[in-house]
């Protein structure tokens, strides 16, 4: 993992999340980072009560609004919008 903001377990983070039925549908979850049972060394991320491996493939922020931003820039949300994140 080659991260810019070192991840640590128990640490509560932010992720953009689709919804796998609805690909149009999105949204900023909290997850835990969390010890990844199945990799010993590695980390996970623990979200609607499962464990997704840490890797440079997912967006993951320290901060919700740093997720939110991340998000208006990549679903072009206008600020006067309203969305459920």
């Amino acid at each position: 993992m080659d991260y810019s903001v070192p991840f640590s377990p128990g640490q509560v983070v932010y992720v953009i999340i689709r919804n796998p039925h609805s690909q149009d549908v999105a949204n900023v979850q909290q997850a835990a980072v969390v010890h990844n049972p199945e990799v010993s060394s590695g980390l996970a991320l623990f979200l609607y009560e499962t464990y997704y491996p840490l890797t440079n493939e997912v967006a993951v922020y320290s901060s919700l609004e740093d997720a939110e931003l991340a998000y208006q820039e990549a679903f072009g949300i206008g600020e006067s919008e309203n969305y459920y994140g």
